[in-house]
C-alpha cells in the first residue's frame, strides 16, 4: 500500500538546533562530526549481515567527498579489498549521539537496479544487546528494483526483519531521484514518525511493555549510505552497467526540545 500524505507536522516541542553539517566547505566530511565505517563486514557479519557487495572506504574522494554546498557518496565498480564495488558508509558515532528529537536530512537518491540507499539510525551503546534488541531505527531505504518507492521502518528484539516481524511502510516518491527532498524523523519517548517532506507516512508507537518492543529510550547515531546487491537490494538482481552512481546530501540537522 502507498501513502501518499495523512498529515502535516505538527510540533508539540519548542526545538531548537543542536548539530547540523550544512556541507558548506570543500573536501572528505567533516571529521569532527562524520567518522567511516570500513571494509565489507568481515569477520563478523561479512556483507553486513545482508550479503552485500560493495567495500566501504575511508578518506577516498572517489566514494564520499563534499563540493559545491553538497556531500556526495558514490557506489563505483572497481575493486576494493574482497568486493568489486566501492561506497561509502558514513557514521556520526561518538560525534553526534541523541535521544529523541527531529532529524532532518536533504537528499537525492541515486537509481539503477540493485542500489539500496540508506539514511538511518543504531544505539551507541547497545544497552539492550546486539541487532536487533538494542534497536534500529531506518528514516529512509530505497531499492534499485523499486525505485518511486521510499519506505520507513523500525526493528526491535519483538519486530526485526529475521523474524518477518518488522513494522514499515511505504510512500510514492517518483522524482526522489531526479529532485532533493527532506526525510525526517521526529522521535519522542512515546512514538516516532517518517516523514517525506511534510508528508507523515509512517508512526512507530511505544507500547510501554519492554524494551524488547521499545529501545528507543537511549541514545542514538545517524549513517548514511550506498549499498549494493544483498538481501534486498539485489532481490532481482543487480545491474554495474549504470555504475557509478550517487546519493547527494544537502544538509542534515537536527534538533532538540528547548530545556524548560
Amino acid at each position: 500500500m502507498y501513502v501518499y500524505a495523512f498529515g502535516n507536522i505538527q510540533n508539540e516541542y519548542d526545538y531548537q538546533l543542536v548539530w547540523s553539517d550544512e556541507f558548506e566547505y570543500e573536501g572528505f566530511p567533516d571529521s569532527t562530526k562524520w567518522s567511516y565505517d570500513v571494509g565489507d563486514g568481515c569477520p563478523n557479519v561479512c556483507g553486513w549481515g545482508n550479503n552485500e557487495l560493495q567495500y566501504y572506504t575511508k578518506n577516498d574522494a572517489d566514494n564520499a567527498f563534499v563540493k559545491d554546498g553538497k556531500l556526495t557518496i558514490s557506489l563505483l565498480q572497481e575493486k576494493m579489498g574482497s568486493k568489486e564495488y566501492s561506497s561509502a558508509r558514513l557514521v556520526t558515532r561518538n560525534k553526534g549521539d541523541w535521544k529523541y528529537g527531529k532529524f532532518v536530512i536533504r537528499a537525492k537518491l541515486p537509481r539503477a537496479l540493485g542500489t539500496w540507499p540508506a539514511i538511518w539510525m543504531l544505539p551507541t551503546d547497545w544497552k539492550y544487546g546486539g541487532w536487533p534488541n538494542s534497536g534500529e531505527i531506518d528514516i529512509m531505504e530505497n531499492v534499485g528494483y523499486d525505485p518511486d518507492s521510499v519506505v520507513g521502518a523500525a526493528h526491535t528484539g519483538a519486530y526485526n526483519g529475521m523474524y518477518g516481524t518488522h513494522k514499515n511502510n511505504r510512500i510514492y516518491v517518483p522524482d526522489s531521484h531526479s529532485n532533493f527532498h527532506e526525510y525526517i524523523l521526529e522521535w519522542k519517548p512515546n512514538e516516532y514518525h517518517l516523514f517525506v517532506d511534510d508528508h507523515k507516512y509512517f508512526t512507530f508507537h511505544n507500547e510501554n511493555r519492554t524494551t524488547n518492543e521499545w529501545p528507543f529510550d537511549q541514545r542514538f547515531h545517524l549513517i548514511m549510505n550506498i549499498a549494493f546487491g544483498g538481501n534486498w537490494g539485489g532481490r532481482k538482481g543487480i545491474d554495474p552497467t549504470n555504475l557509478p552512481q550517487q546519493m547527494e546530501i544537502d544538509y542534515v540537522r537536527v534538533y532538540q526540545k528547548k530545556p524548560e
